[in-house]
Order: structure tokens, then C-alpha cells, then sequence
């Protein structure tokens, strides 16, 4: 009988590849980072070696299958039409990323500092890290921006700093989850087969009320706070104009290449005139920025060739077996899906990563309950970023505090973990929405 029309049977031991590479990612993490106390060493921990690892042990499986037969299954999940795309869209919004760079982000927080109250200063960092990440399609990104200017607002201010980290955070968190060149949106939208501008319609009624009840808890506490005067350095507006135009192609529909390469082609019209960047330091930008997707790309690849084999071997059905036991009905299957990628984020403290190897689970789990695809792929972008807006270990957490510690400035994650109010109320959001919105039959 055929490989693609034979039933496949159920084999938890199947899911051993999964389990291998989190005990050897969280283990070694866990101790290198808190036994050893060696700074990031989460993301000093070679993630593609361990992937290889987890992927040799999914080969060595199944021996009744050959390694010939097997690398055929792996060459189909790696040649998926969803997966050559994801891997496309990453390499052209690394090179927007490094076309625009630091300066633009800069303008973007100082223009709205520069036409706001001095009191309001925190839930301007919060509006420009929305803005920014939204634009850029980077957390980590906006967090190293964006802090050293959220730093000095607490030092001229006097807002503690660990609210104005904390607002920088959760902006850095809403932009990631809804952007369009997020790697998080792109994964989740290729691993579920939807259009991001349907996702993005399906997210955005979570997110908003989250940002919306983030700016209020922000306000609120401003009032109280007696502040300084805060000096606006020089930015010039023209260097917003590439993430403007990058937003408004996104949310009109248009095609996600068509977009980064007019927020490329635009930014480059700028910054060479403007003298921002000399031409060969915008070739340097723009190979590193391609050069910084490499590593998610080579995940991607083994993540996809491991879950073929998995999936050939009888694990997700075993895995999906076990859900439908634990979660009933239409509320249950979309915990279902939100629980699994958060799981799969605290431990590889890296969102992206958990959508790529959520995803191919998450699509059957979706089939299973007859969740429709743009709703699956924005429960696994919303719920990762909550689980990764907030664990201690996170790059977002260690970026923050080191980018604090390069202005002068000290703060502890435990010190910032109260004030990540956008992440919480996400999950809120979150929750309300399953259980109101997405609980109705349709």
C-alpha cells in the first residue's frame, strides 16, 4: 500500500525526538544560565546542533522503514509550498530590518515623546514599542532600541524603571504578535495555511482590548507620579516613513513580498540621501540582516524534516489522541492549541521555535475541532507571546536588562515581571476570547 494512503496508527514513542531535544535545550539552559550563573546562556546554546540531535534520534527510530524511504519523507516536509515561503519571507524581512535600522525606531519614540506631556512619557514608550515592533517585525529588536531611550526617560523623570522597561516590553510583545514580517506571524500563518491579513483581523480582536486595558493600568499609575522635564535629542521624521508605508501595505492585504520590498526600496531612498548610512554600511546592514534569519531558517528546515518523520511514525496521532482524552469541545481544542505552543515556548524560551514545532501538531489538533486556520495560527502567535513576554529567561527579559546595564541603569527580571502588564492582560484577552467568542458554533 501507499505511504500517503496507508492509516496511520498511533505510537507515543514516536514523540521521543520532541522530548530529546527538550531535555537537552532546557537541561543544559537551566544549568549553564542559573547553576553556572553564565550570562545568556540560553542563546549561547548551539539550537541547531540540538535539533540535528533530536532529528538523528527520529532516523534511528521505526527500523522497519529504510534511511532512503525516510529521506524521502523528510524531503517532502522540508518541500512543502508553506515551508519554501516561510524561508522566503524570512531572508526578505531580515534585509528590511537592516535597511532601516537603529535610527528609525529612534525617530519614531522621540517624535511621539517630543508631542506628548512629560506625565504620559510611560505610555508613550509603551505606543512606540507597539509602533515599532509592528513595523519591524522584531521584539528583541524594539527591547534593544528602545530601552536605552526608556532608561533615560526614568532617569530625567523620575517613572520607576522597571514600569518604563516593563511598557517597552509589552509594546515589543503586541507588535510581534501582529505584525506582518514578525517570524512569529510568518510561522504561524505557513504552518496553518492562512493569509496573514486574516490572522491579523482574528488577532487583533485580542490584542487591542489587551493594549487598550495595558494603556489604562499605565495612565493610571502616570497620574500619581510626579515627573521632570524630558529633552528630546534631534530625529528626522522622514525615517518613519518606510515602517508608515510597510503598516498600511500590510493591513490593506497586499502581498507580503510586495510590501517588504517597498519598505525596502523605500528606506534605501532615505537613508543614502539623508547621509544616514554611507552605501557600503547599508550593504553591511542589510547582509546582516539576512544573516540574522539563518539560524531560524536552519530550524525551520530540521524542525520540518523531524515532524515528517514524527508524523510518518504515528506520534501526532497519538499526541492528538491524548488531547481529545484532556480537552472536549470547541473551548477545549483551542486551549488545546494555545496550551501546546505555550508549553513548547517555556521550554525552548524562543516563540518562533515553539510555533514551528507546534504548528504541524496545531493544524491537526485544528482540523480535529474545526478551528478555522486564521484562528489557529493566532492562538499559537498570541499564547507564545505571552509565555515568552514573561519568563525570566527569555531573550526579550535578558535584552531589557542588558540594554539597562550598557545606559548606566540596574534592574532585575523579578523587579520587571510585575510591571509586564500587556502580557497578562493578553492572556486575559485571551482566555475571554476562547471562552465568549470562539466557544459559539458557527
Amino acid at each position: 500500500m501507499d505511504r500517503n494512503e496507508r492509516k496511520i496508527t498511533k505510537n507515543g514513542a514516536a514523540l521521543l525526538p520532541i522530548l530529546v531535544f527538550l531535555v537537552l535545550y532546557l537541561g543544559m539552559g537551566l544549568v549553564f544560565e542559573y547553576g553556572m550563573k553564565i550570562p545568556m546562556a540560553f542563546y549561547d546554546i548551539p539550537i541547531v546542533v540540538v535539533f540535528m540531535v533530536a532529528l538523528l534520534v527520529a532516523c534511528v527510530q521505526d527500523r522497519g522503514t529504510r534511511f532512503d524511504e525516510k529521506l524521502s519523507i523528510m524531503a517532502q516536509g522540508v518541500g512543502d509550498k508553506n515551508i519554501m515561503t516561510m524561508i522566503l519571507i524570512f531572508l526578505v524581512a531580515g534585509v528590511f530590518v537592516g535597511v532601516t535600522g537603529r535610527s528609525s525606531a529612534e525617530a519614531v519614540a522621540y517624535f511621539l515623546l517630543s508631542v506628548t506631556p512629560a506625565w504620559a512619557s510611560v505610555a508613550v514608550l509603551f505606543i512606540a514599542a507597539c509602533f515599532v515592533s509592528t513595523a519591524m517585525g522584531t521584539s528583541v529588536g524594539t527591547i534593544t532600541l528602545i530601552t536605552p531611550i526608556a532608561a533615560a526617560v526614568s532617569n530625567v523623570s523620575g517613572f520607576p524603571l522597571p514600569l518604563c522597561v516593563g511598557a517597552v516590553m509589552g509594546g515589543a510583545m503586541f507588535g510581534d504578535n501582529l505584525s506582518f514580517i514578525s517570524d512569529t506571524t510568518i510561522a504561524a500563518c505557513n504552518t496553518q495555511g492562512c493569509e496573514m491579513r486574516d490572522k491579523f483581523r482574528a488577532n487583533f480582536k485580542i490584542a487591542l482590548p489587551a493594549a487598550l486595558a495595558t494603556l489604562a493600568v499605565i495612565l493610571v499609575q502616570s497620574f500619581t507620579a510626579g515627573v521632570g522635564q524630558i529633552q528630546i535629542p534631534y530625529y528626522d521624521l522622514l525615517l518613519l516613513v518606510p515602517y508608515i508605508l510597510v503598516l498600511i501595505g500590510g493591513i490593506s492585504g497586499l502581498n507580503v513580498f510586495l510590501v517588504l520590498l517597498i519598505g525596502i526600496v523605500s528606506g534605501v531612498a532615505i537613508v543614502l540621501p539623508t547621509g544616514t548610512v554611507t552605501f557600503m554600511e547599508l550593504l553591511g546592514s542589510m547582509k546582516d540582516g539576512a544573516e540574522g534569519m539563518f539560524e531560524t531558517i536552519m530550524v525551520t528546515i530540521l524542525v520540518s524534516a523531524m515532524c515528517a518523520l514524527i508524523r510518518e511514525q504515528g506520534g501526532f496521532a497519538a499526541l492528538l489522541a491524548f488531547i481529545r482524552r484532556v480537552f472536549q469541545g470547541r473551548v477545549g481544542g483551542r486551549l488545546g492549541v494555545g496550551l501546546l505552543v505555550g508549553a513548547m515556548d517555556i521550554s525552548t524560551a524562543n516563540n518562533t521555535v515553539a510555533i514551528v514545532m507546534a504548528g504541524p501538531i496545531a493544524k491537526e489538533i485544528s482540523e480535529e475541532y474545526g478551528i478555522a486556520p486564521k484562528e489557529s495560527a493566532s492562538l499559537l502567535d498570541t499564547f507564545s507571546c505571552i509565555f515568552q513576554g514573561v519568563i525570566p529567561y527569555g531573550a526579550q527579559m535578558l535584552v531589557a536588562i542588558s540594554a539597562c546595564a550598557e545606559a548606566g541603569s540596574s534592574v532585575s527580571a523579578f523587579q520587571i515581571m510585575p510591571c509586564l502588564y500587556y502580557p497578562y492582560l493578553l492572556a486575559v484577552a485571551s482566555v475571554v476570547y476562547i471562552l465568549v467568542g470562539a466557544g459559539k458554533k458557527k
